[in-house]
């Protein structure tokens, strides 16, 4: 399984936002990276400085987003979406999409169904539950 490093992660979408920009092929992975930091305009001058983005720390600055982190998010959902893992996820985001008429919106909420879904596997010393994490996006594309 492939396991990469903060540095790893950092560097990738650095590199996908350079190829981008000078106009060079993407693969696969990349297009889609590359989707999402297109949505996020103001990650650019960040993407822009790999040595600077790898040293950077961001729980210095809690008031900033972690770009780098949020793009993973988006990368990670697209990923569940395309393969429908965990089972439910594609359908609850395309329901939400069409709630809100935009599938970054919904990407947004989802973020926060993920990370409570984490956060809470975490602090109870178990598996992410997958189930929760759907009906929690399930939810927030069926509330009024």
């Amino acid at each position: 399984m492939f396991q990469p490093t903060q540095a790893d992660v950092r560097r990738f979408f650095c590199e996908v936002h350079a190829k981008a920009t000078r106009g060079a092929p993407l693969e696969p992975l990349e297009t889609l990276a590359q989707l999402w930091i297109a949505e996020h305009p103001e990650y650019h001058a960040e993407l822009a400085d790999a040595q600077a983005a790898v040293a950077r720390h961001y729980d210095d600055a809690p008031e900033r987003t972690n770009p780098f982190l949020h793009l993973s998010m988006h990368l990670a959902i697209s990923e569940q979406c395309s393969i429908d893992q965990p089972r439910g996820i594609r359908q609850a985001v395309e329901l939400l999409t069409a709630r809100l008429d935009s599938l970054h919106d919904a990407h947004h909420v989802a973020m926060d169904c993920l990370g409570q879904m984490l956060w809470e596997s975490q602090r109870e010393g178990r598996a992410p539950d997958g189930d929760a994490y759907v009906a929690c996006v399930q939810r927030r594309a069926t509330r009024d």
